[in-house]
């Protein structure tokens, strides 16, 4: 290095240029990393040494610098009053108000020394902040003895900006990695500057990657369900493509539930989540709800497991597991409150390690299990599916119908004989499984024929004709007056028509300049000819005969708009669609013959979507029957927002004889530190409220804490007992262990 040196420094006055490294160890005081990391970065540019005076001494191979020196590097720069740099013994120090800032982590003290070749040294009344996950660090003492490791006396750690933090933990000795852990000895937790807790040995995680160590846990209390409830994670990082997260959970009520999750990546197109609990459940229960009961006197072993796992083998060509099932009909009954499954649920399955497409509560009613290898081309399907699926209705599942496997090839809608006529079709093989009840093979193949015509320069149509064929036979050994094999055809005859009507309006707004009011009315006639199904087997689906017309017009408001930046957006300010069936073949049967009135037209439906404002939505989905003159269903969502954070979002559900409830969900913002939570979900038809909940989040930089309380019935056979739990959330900044990704 010192040759190195030689050849490359220049001087210039006050200041000194070098390349290669001469002084570039001064950022790895802080930076962490390998030397040949540090040396790839510096050459990618020199080093600046600048002083008010810079002086060489040639028999002690020693630079001197004095008075407001700056150094900087590659990522990062050091101020201080004085720096020297000794060749011969490789020790460098810094004096006065010493300052260093390397990719945005920072050290200060006021005396630095440093040997670049060992990469160790000490700092005198050093305060260090590592910009990665927002820690400040203090010491009387801070001794580097590694590439990235320290040692402090009289040590602080907080995440909290200030001079007086809102906590901190503070210990007589430190022992830290960047981007590590830090193990404190004789450690005490202080409230600003009060001591509240003491461990004479306390580890803490000292980055955000992906480390080993516990996660915070969970605390609650459920007066019927669980008595007191407490969880507390353990993170495990295994190696770069695969982590664990072993949950142990305490429930007074029950006894020990023990889980684990494991995430892996097998590579950039391989990965996959594996999760299993399990319990010895010592609660006794005795209940009916939903048609089925259970009388549970001993302990019950009760358990569950989780495999969502994909493989991408080319483009298009993927192989994707989902495999979910339970000990027994009432798990997520008992576990609404709080699950695995719950904590992962997404409707999207955008994050690989989150595909839980199901609310895991005591609405659910089945569960499937699949596993699907599917092969797209630009215009064709194939998909191999084998489907196993849980009942929650019934006390036994040997009744169920299970998907042992399925074959299903697609065609897309393609051109055929020429550009004017069109097919798509699917086709396929299936075989329905048991233990109880009628089983066996099904063939099919189903093609559609299209012929989309235009008629003028507003009128769409599409005359349609398709063919389903079946082919099936029993592996059963019932005794019924049913076919032990057979076929099915039928055929589809029918045709769309559309046009449309718009015109754009010129408003002129601040926001909205143009709005696109447009009309567009839609008809669909439908025939199926009736074909005798009567000794076909329960498990292929009956097809009933069809002669209809259904027709609908749909209205759209769709809005231009230009931002203060003056880029061009559009949304769809309103949807408004209207459509009602009518039945050609009931029009058509004898009412002499039956001695019943015809109702040719059928329900009407109407869906309604409004966006006036962007923190304004609304939605309708009403079902009216015209023959009794009442509504079937009645279902609206209403959401408001406002840039500050309150949120209001209300639903109404109601179909006829079956539900009624109400559900309602507020978030205010009280301040820019408290918010208030409300959650309500009322039965209007049982005159009770199913579930609320209240919540209290108060935020702070470096902390926050939430206490939440909810009343959830829980109620069995008409019964009014009802649950309520008590949940406490605290969270200190910056310490996070897990983050797979």
């Amino acid at each position: 290095m010192r040759q190195v040196c030689e050849e490359r420094r220049r001087l210039r006055g006050n200041k000194i240029r070098i390349w290669g490294g001469c002084l570039m160890l001064f950022c790895l005081l802080i930076g962490g990393g390998d030397l040949g990391a540090q040396e790839k970065d510096i050459a990618a540019g020199p080093v600046h040494i600048e002083a008010d005076s810079i002086a060489y001494e040639a028999d002690q191979d020693t630079f001197h610098a004095q008075g407001k020196v700056l150094i900087t590097f590659p990522g990062g720069f050091l101020r201080a009053d004085a720096a020297h740099l000794n060749r011969i013994t490789n020790r460098a120090l810094a004096e006065g108000h010493v300052y260093v800032d390397s990719d945005g982590d920072i050290l200060e003290g006021e005396r630095v020394d440093f040997d670049i070749v060992a990469k160790t040294g000490t700092v005198s009344d050093g305060k260090m902040f590592i910009a990665r996950n927002h820690f400040y660090i203090t010491g009387q003492k801070i001794e580097k003895t590694g590439v990235a490791t320290y040692q402090l006396e009289d040590a602080t750690v907080t995440a909290c900006d200030g001079e007086t933090p809102d906590w901190r933990f503070a210990s007589s000795e430190l022992d830290v990695t960047v981007d590590g852990y830090g193990v404190m000895k004789h450690g005490r937790f202080l409230v600003r500057d009060v001591p509240v807790l003491y461990a004479p040995y306390l580890l803490f995680p000292a980055k955000t990657t992906r480390q080993s160590g516990l996660l915070f846990p969970r605390l609650s209390y459920s007066r019927d369900k669980n008595g007191l409830d407490v969880e507390l994670p353990f993170y495990w990082a295994i190696s770069d493509n695969a982590d664990a997260t072993f949950y142990q959970r305490y429930m007074s009520e029950r006894g020990f539930k023990e889980g684990v999750e494991l995430r892996y990546a097998l590579g950039a197109d391989s990965f996959g989540t594996l999760y299993g609990d399990f319990l010895n459940d010592r609660k006794q229960v005795t209940e009916t709800v939903g048609g089925i009961s259970r009388n549970w006197q001993d302990d019950r072993r009760r358990w569950s497991y989780y495999l969502n796992h994909e493989t991408t083998f080319s483009p298009g060509f993927t192989l994707r597991s989902d495999l979910r099932k339970v000990s027994d009909p009432w798990y997520f009954r008992d576990f609404s409150a709080f699950n695995y499954y719950l904590d992962n649920y997404s409707t999207t399955g955008e994050d690989r390690y989150r595909r839980v497409p199901f609310l895991a509560n005591e609405t659910l009613g089945s569960l499937d299990s699949t596993v699907r290898l599917t092969k797209d081309w630009s215009l064709y399907n194939l998909t191999a599916l084998v489907r196993y699926t849980d009942d929650f209705s019934s006390n036994s599942n040997d009744a169920t119908l299970q998907k042992y496997p399925e074959v299903t090839i697609t065609g897309f809608r393609q051109p055929v004989l020429g550009e004017r006529l069109q097919m798509d079709f699917t086709g396929g093989y299936t075989h329905w499984y048991r233990g109880e009840g009628q089983k066996g093979h099904i063939g099919e193949i189903s093609p559609t024929f299209y012929l989309p015509m235009k008629l003028g320069p507003y009128l769409q149509l599409t005359p349609q004709a398709g063919f389903q064929g079946d082919l099936w036979e029993r592996s059963d050994s019932l005794a019924d007056s049913g076919d032990k094999r057979g076929d099915r055809k039928i055929f589809r005859f029918g045709s769309t028509a559309s046009t449309e009507i718009s015109r754009v309006f010129e408003v002129g707004g601040k926001r909205v300049e143009k709005i696109r009011h447009a009309i567009k009315p839609e008809f669909a006639y439908t025939y199926i000819p009736e074909t005798t199904q009567d000794r076909i087997p329960n498990f292929l689906a009956q097809i009933p005969a069809q002669h209809g017309l259904t027709y609908g017009v749909t209205q759209t408001l769709l809005a231009r708009m230009k931002d203060a930046q003056g880029k061009v957006s559009y949304q769809e300010m309103m949807r408004f669609k209207v459509s009602q069936t009518y039945d050609i073949r009931e029009a058509r049967r004898d009412v002499a013959a039956s001695g019943k009135e015809t109702r040719p037209f059928g329900d009407v439906s109407l869906e309604l979507d409004l966006v006036p404002y962007p923190f304004l939505s609304f939605a309708a989905r009403n079902i009216y029957n015209v023959n009794s003159g009442g509504w079937k269903q009645n279902n609206y969502d209403l959401t408001l927002s406002d840039p500050r954070g309150d949120t209001l979002t209300a639903g109404y559900r109601y179909t006829r004889d079956t539900l009624e409830e109400i559900n309602v969900a507020l978030k205010a913002v009280l301040t820019p530190s408290v918010d208030f939570i409300y959650m309500l979900k009322r039965n209007q038809l049982a005159n009770k409220i199913v579930e609320a909940t209240y919540s209290v989040k108060y935020r702070k930089q470096c902390w926050d804490i939430e206490l939440v309380w909810s009343d959830k019935d829980n109620g069995a056979n008409g019964t009014d007992a009802r649950d309520q739990t008590i949940m406490l959330y605290v969270s200190l900044s910056g310490f996070r262990t897990d983050g797979f990704r």
